[in-house]
């Protein structure tokens, strides 16, 4: 692996405030950023990234590239939570194993968005069909885990309506605004466009870097709580993200020889989302702990992904 990519992706000024947020915990400081002003932080990038991706659709013909990155991507979330279930099972219950598994083969979409701007650095380019995938990757791992739950879970037989779980995943309100943005990115007119760019593009990385920090300060708290379930949770969301990342950055070269979106899925692959997921595993798994697959996600996997895991995947598309 580049030594220099990965010290490059250390020094990152967007990585370095996610380890001021941890830091300002460890020492318990009063910096606090207003969760309603994080909230739009992070509405903010889910409406950058959908908009620009729907810009860059909305000037590339659809290929049977881009058909078959959607098949692809539909399979890995369907896939990845169908083979962790039977894995996390072994050491937890049903109900774990379950949102777990989902939350694992579904997305995060900051992570997304922070190798978009890995890409930028590395001067890369990706495609904007990437974000579709990245939208259509969110709701099949909620509905297999669900299922797996079902399937296995002999104390309790009360039926879950997977329609119900299956629309709370669409309408979740971080999937409609990337969702709803790639649309008007896609239909919107390019020269009205313009006059919004220096809102999605040239702030972008300002918003991302306190995103990052806010992000630092909840990965800080919430790994406290996580550190009682013991080690096998900490191995598996360290090591299953990178198999995962690791694999598709080599088995996507099938779909696209663009090593921008080879990255990317790779990215997809080894993210886990701790947005989408825990929201619509409220509505159908209560049983199912938060307490470990909100801090699996967000305080082990998610920096993982953004110091060691990117230069890594890129190694990886770049050399296979």
């Amino acid at each position: 692996m580049n030594t220099e990519l990965l010290i490059a992706n250390l020094t990152n000024p967007t990585l370095l405030f996610f380890i001021l947020g941890v830091l300002a915990v460890k020492i318990k400081s009063d910096l606090v950023i207003p969760e309603s002003s994080a909230r739009f932080i992070s509405l903010y990038l889910l409406f950058s990234i959908g908009f620009k991706g729907g810009q860059e659709l909305a000037h590339s013909p659809f290929t049977s590239e881009i058909a078959w990155s959607l098949v692809f991507g539909i399979a890995l979330a369907s896939l990845i939570p169908l083979y962790t279930f039977y894995i996390l099972k072994r050491k937890l219950s049903i109900y774990d194993a379950g949102a777990i598994a989902s939350a694992y083969g579904s997305v995060s979409a900051v992570t997304f968005v922070a190798a978009a701007s890995f890409l930028e650095n590395q001067q890369i380019t990706y495609g904007g069909h990437m974000v579709a995938v990245m939208a259509f990757m969110e709701s099949p791992s909620i509905i297999v885990g669900v299922t797996m739950i079902m399937l296995y879970d002999t104390q309790n037989k009360k039926s879950v309506n997977i329609r119900e779980v299956f629309t709370h995943s669409l309408t979740n309100g971080s999937v409609l605004m990337i969702v709803g943005s790639l649309l008007i990115g896609l239909i919107a007119d390019s020269k009205q466009a313009e006059g919004i760019k220096p809102f999605t593009t040239d702030i972008f990385k300002g918003f991302l870097a306190l995103f990052l920090l806010e992000m630092g300060m909840v990965t800080a708290k919430k790994f406290t709580a996580f550190k009682t379930y013991g080690g096998f949770v900490t191995v598996f969301a360290m090591l299953i993200p990178l198999i995962n990342g690791c694999a598709v950055a080599a088995l996507s070269g099938i779909v696209t020889a663009d090593t921008g979106n080879r990255f990317m899925f790779a990215i997809l692959a080894a993210s886990a989302s701790y947005i989408a997921v825990p929201a619509a595993m409220r509505l159908a798994v209560p049983k199912a702990d938060p307490g470990l697959y909100i801090p699996m996600a967000l305080a082990v996997t998610f920096p993982m992904n953004i110091t060691l895991g990117m230069p890594l995947y890129m190694w990886v598309a770049q050399s296979v």
